[in-house]
């Protein structure tokens, strides 16, 4: 058995207790050294919960650690991991990786030279209805996605489109291997200061299109993700962790009298339909995801979902807010996304 790697967390809020419980679920993978959160409220609350130790800074939970794992808001990202990965220890960060391109380029390269494996949180990527369909996945032409939440006022100081559009945006850039051509997106600020609602159509370079709606002011939840492609269709439901692949399949001979056929015509004649609901195991993603790192790390692997992973979907959601910026009802200059996306 590989030796266990010594893990903290910083950050002690929502997410940041979620993490801390998941690695305490992983006793043969992770030794739980402790956590940082600035907040002495957070500090106190988790660590009557979890039974670990509240360290002082980030500096001394840091230097405790073979891996960190940052579960700060967004814009202490660059900062905790700059200073984590300069202290040689492995990283997982949350998404969105960082606030801009520029910080999560410069992440790349300080990982690079400092020989460490930094995996970021896009969790879809290890949600179980996904895992179950991804073997299935070839060259979808088009993907529709609709990611809907009730309201909520944690979170609202990003807009809907880094809050929950991200996590499509890189399930699509996974899928698909290919990158942004064409973006059009418009969305709707209504309850808080940045969009609450948006759509966005990207048109990807190796011709599928993508169809994505985000909404964190819906009245029921829903997460679901739709796949087109030749002769087939897979429907991946993120929130009740449920898959369907419909196919078609060349009919030789005599068509079973109970199957389920479609009539092409002449020339193409009769395929047969073919349901299939996968069995889906009961895994927690974000447990999963952090046991893949220490994986990675014991392996001397890649990341399942990588710095460039995360930055290249941070680079889309940027400029989705961009093209949104033309098109949605914003008054205060201060809320639109930087135009720079060198």
């Amino acid at each position: 058995m590989a030796d266990k790697l010594k893990i903290g967390v910083l950050g002690a809020g929502h997410l940041g207790k979620i993490h801390m419980k998941c690695i305490i679920e992983l006793p043969e993978t992770y030794e739980f050294v402790g956590f940082y959160d600035p907040s002495p409220e957070n500090a106190k609350l988790a660590a009557e919960q979890f039974g670990t130790m509240a360290f002082h800074n980030a500096k001394s939970l840091i230097e405790a650690c073979d891996v960190v794992d940052i579960v700060t808001p967004t814009g202490n990202h660059f900062e905790s991991a700059s200073m984590a990965i300069r202290s040689l220890k492995h990283v997982f960060i949350e998404k969105p990786v960082t606030n801009t391109s520029e910080e999560a380029r410069a992440l790349i390269s300080l990982a690079k030279e400092a020989g460490v494996k930094v995996q970021v949180g896009h969790v879809e990527r290890f949600n179980p209805a996904f895992q179950a369909v991804k073997e299935h996945l070839n060259q979808p032409r088009f993907i529709e996605t609709h990611r809907l939440a009730q309201f909520n006022p944690r979170g609202t100081d990003v807009s809907v489109v880094l809050d929950l559009m991200i996590h499509d945006i890189d399930i699509i850039l996974s899928v698909t291997g290919a990158n942004a051509r064409r973006i059009s997106a418009s969305g709707v600020a209504v309850l808080s200061d940045t969009p609450d609602i948006a759509n966005a159509r990207i048109e990807l370079d190796n011709g599928c299109v993508a169809n994505l709606t985000a909404s964190r002011i819906s009245l029921k939840n829903m997460r679901k993700t739709r796949f087109f492609q030749k002769d087939a269709y897979i429907a991946v439901d993120f929130l009740t962790k449920e898959a369907e692949i419909v196919r078609m399949k060349e009919i030789v001979g005599d068509p079973d009298p109970f199957s389920v056929t479609i009539d092409l015509g002449a020339e193409k004649g009769q395929k047969e339909i073919l349901f299939d609901k996968p069995a889906i195991p009961a895994t927690n993603a974000i447990r999963e995801e952090l046991a893949s790192l220490a994986r990675c790390i014991h392996s001397n692997d890649f990341p399942e979902v990588s710095l460039q992973d995360g930055t290249r979907a941070l680079e889309v959601a940027l400029q989705v807010l961009e093209k949104m910026a033309q098109h949605v009802l914003i008054q205060d200059p201060e809320v639109l996304p930087p135009k720079d996306f060198s």
